[in-house]
C-alpha cells in the first residue's frame, strides 16, 4: 500500500522560527499577527517531502476569538484564512492536498482537557459548539478535514452527527488514546471506529497525538479500512513545568512510521521538517 505523507507539528516548527505561542490561541494567534509565517511552515513541510498540509485552524475558534474582542465576522474571516495559507503554500510547491484542522472542544479550553475528555458540554452541546466552524471549513475549498486529537466517544458522536449534516464532505478522523487500545476518556478505540464503518465521507480513521510507542497495537485492533496515524514524538509533555522532556530522533521516528502501514502518515506535536523528511525516506517507493 502507498501512504501519503502528512505534515508534522505546526506549532513546533512555528517555535521553531521565533514564534512565541504561549497564548490560549496558541498558533491560531498567527492568523492575524503573523500569517507570513504560518504559510512559511506549510511550505517547509512540503520541501520536506509532506503530500497534505493540515491548516492552522486547531485552535482556532469563533468564541477564542471573540473571546478576543475580535467581532463574529473577523473571527469567521480568519478561519477561512487558515485553509488559504496552506492553499497558497500547496499551489507554490506544485500541488497536493490541504487538510482543514478541526481540533477538539477540549483545544478551546485551553486546559488539556483533548487529553482528558473531561468536558462540560454533552453531545449535543458539542455539535452546537463545532457546527459553526464545521461549516466554515466544509466550505473553506479544503480537500478534507482533518478532525483530529479526539478524546472521547461523546465527542466522536458528535462528528458523526455533523458529518450525517454534510454529506459532500470527505474526513479523517483521528483520536488521541493513552495506551495501546483505548481513547483518554478510556473508550476501546474498536468502539470508537465502530461510529464511521458506514460512513463513506471518511477517508480514514486513526490516532494523532499519541505516543508513538502504542500506534502498532492500536492500527491492529482498525483492520479493515484505511489508517490515518501521525503520533507525537515520543516526548512527554510536563504540563506543571509547562516543558518537554525526553528525546526523540528523526531517523528513528521515520523508520518506525514505515512500519505502521497507515494510509496517511506523518507527524503530530514536537515533530518537524526532519521528521517528515525522515518518513518519506523511509517509506517505500
Amino acid at each position: 500500500m502507498t501512504s501519503r505523507v502528512l505534515d508534522g507539528g505546526l506549532a513546533t516548527h512555528l517555535e521553531t522560527l521565533g514564534a512565541d505561542l504561549s497564548d490560549e490561541l496558541w498558533s491560531a494567534r498567527l492568523l492575524l499577527e503573523d500569517p507570513g509565517l504560518i504559510r512559511r511552515v506549510h511550505g517547509d513541510y512540503f520541501a520536506a517531502g509532506a503530500e497534505v498540509a493540515t491548516t492552522a485552524s486547531y485552535q482556532a475558534s469563533i468564541e477564542g476569538f471573540t473571546r478576543r474582542g475580535l467581532s463574529v465576522a473577523e473571527a469567521e474571516a480568519l478561519i477561512r484564512k487558515a485553509v488559504a495559507l496552506a492553499v497558497q503554500a500547496r499551489d507554490e510547491h506544485g500541488g497536493g492536498l490541504v487538510a482543514a484542522s478541526v481540533g477538539p472542544y477540549g483545544a478551546y479550553l485551553a486546559n488539556g482537557a483533548e487529553y482528558t475528555g473531561d468536558y462540560d458540554l454533552d453531545e449535543d452541546g458539542l455539535v452546537a459548539w463545532h457546527r459553526p466552524r464545521w461549516e466554515i471549513l466544509a466550505s473553506s475549498g479544503a480537500d478534507l478535514l482533518a478532525v483530529e486529537t479526539v478524546p472521547s466517544v461523546v465527542e466522536l458522536r458528535a462528528v458523526a452527527r455533523l458529518l450525517e449534516e454534510s454529506p459532500g464532505t470527505r474526513a479523517w478522523v483521528a483520536v488521541s488514546c493513552r495506551d495501546d487500545g483505548h481513547l483518554n476518556d478510556g473508550t476501546p478505540i474498536e468502539e470508537a471506529a465502530k461510529l464511521f464503518a458506514d460512513v463513506p465521507q471518511v477517508m480514514a480513521f486513526g490516532v494523532n497525538c499519541t505516543a508513538p510507542r502504542f500506534v502498532p497495537g492500536l492500527l491492529e485492533r482498525l483492520s479493515g479500512r484505511p489508517a490515518v496515524a501521525y503520533p507525537n514524538s515520543g516526548e512527554r509533555w510536563d504540563a506543571a513545568a509547562r516543558r518537554w522532556e525526553g528525546l526523540a530522533d528523526p531517523v528513528e521516528y521515520g523508520q518506525a512510521a514505515a512500519s505502521w502501514g497507515a494510509a496517511f502518515v506523518g507527524g503530530c506535536c514536537r515533530t518537524t521538517p526532519e521528521h517528515i523528511r525522515q518518513v518519506r525516506a523511509h517509506l517505500p517507493g
